[in-house]
């Protein structure tokens, strides 16, 4: 039989770390006792003498609680009973956007620099600031293609890519191969070559070009794809919970379904219902039924007749899912319009 580990510890404690402050951010855990208590309960208490080398379970609790004040996810204050742990209001977006401790401080500041010349002309920017940080040490760019892809930006779009860093000048040198000495960070640079890629994909939505343009493998663009989409969810429920970042909810809501499709923003809602992917998506388009409505109202034995490959047997399952989809969306609707015209309970009376 195969040992099973705990990996709470893993990759310099990044587990019991976030561990501990959806803990304190959940008020299951208010001070470094009960945080203690609570983790006799974990396979990591149980292995603490193999995996806590040199230190004991309660050091490591100290050591965290420590990281998080001082990356002010947390507050440490005093009270009568001791001291008394509380998360802070970039701790709470950080555990309930699920955003990797790691980068959350930097994560913030980029959205915050970002907010002083918001790009909302293009996709580019919103695209560049939901690039996983990740992903930046995963590729090496390519000079030649950097710039060519860099010379199709709009005046605008160059303009927001030399505000993140990333200048004309530099990537036209680097091209040329000369060497540059200036205060350009590599890793924004290759951040903004990744957001490049993506920015292709949205606009195109062919990995298989995008792939061959970049001279990338499919199997790593996928991935980027993937990663993005999930972190771009990740990062609109970070700005969810921070007042001064209100205007990224709406524009991340709709950039996550790109991200998640990767698809023509007209055929985003035809993929909502069950078995419709992206081919399918377009013959529906195509054959006139551009929207959910078009499908909840079609006539199953008409659609299987209109769109090629379509047996009548899908056809139906496509139209009833169309339906059911309408339905829910018509419901939550009603439930707005009830709520409006309900009389309010707390009416002042005479």
């Amino acid at each position: 039989m195969e040992n099973c580990y705990s990996n709470l510890l893993h990759d310099e404690g990044k587990g019991v770390l976030s561990l501990i402050l959806s803990l304190i951010g959940l008020n299951i855990t208010t001070s470094s006792e009960q945080l203690r208590d609570f983790l006799k309960g974990t396979l990591l208490f149980v292995q603490q003498t193999q995996l806590c080398v040199g230190r004991s379970l309660w050091d490591v609790v100290t050591q965290c609680v420590d990281l998080l004040k001082e990356k002010e996810l947390i507050t440490v204050t005093s009270d009568p009973q001791g001291q008394r742990l509380q998360v802070t209001k970039l701790g709470r977006a950080t555990y309930k956007g699920s955003v990797d401790l790691t980068y959350s401080d930097l994560l913030y500041r980029d959205l915050c620099r970002g907010l002083e010349g918001l790009l909302l002309n293009s996709y580019l920017h919103l695209v560049y600031l939901v690039t996983p940080y990740d992903m930046i040490s995963q590729v090496k760019p390519d000079w030649m293609i950097y710039f060519r892809q860099f010379t199709l930006l709009s005046a605008a779009e160059q303009k927001m890519s030399a505000a993140v860093g990333v200048p004309e000048s530099f990537v036209a040198r680097k091209a040329a191969g000369q060497t540059v000495k200036n205060s350009v960070t590599m890793a924004v640079v290759s951040r903004m070559y990744l957001a490049l890629v993506l920015f292709s994909l949205l606009k195109e939505t062919n990995l298989w070009s995008v792939a061959d343009r970049f001279q990338l493998s499919r199997g790593f663009i996928q991935t980027l794809l993937s990663s993005s989409s999930a972190f771009c969810s990740c990062v609109l429920h970070f700005t969810e919970e921070l007042e001064e970042l209100w205007p990224f909810k709406a524009l991340l809501k709709e950039l996550t379904r790109r991200l998640s499709y990767c698809v023509k923003a007209e055929l985003i809602p035809l993929m909502e219902v069950a078995g419709v992917m992206e081919s399918r998506a377009k013959q529906l388009y195509n054959a006139g039924y551009k929207t959910l409505t078009h499908l909840a109202n079609a006539d199953p034995a008409l659609l299987s007749r209109t769109v090629e490959n379509l047996y009548k047997k899908q056809a139906d399952q496509i139209v009833a899912s169309a339906k059911m989809l309408v339905n829910e969306k018509a419901a939550a609707l009603q439930e707005e319009v009830d709520e409006l015209l309900m009389t309010p309970l707390d009416l002042p009376q005479l």
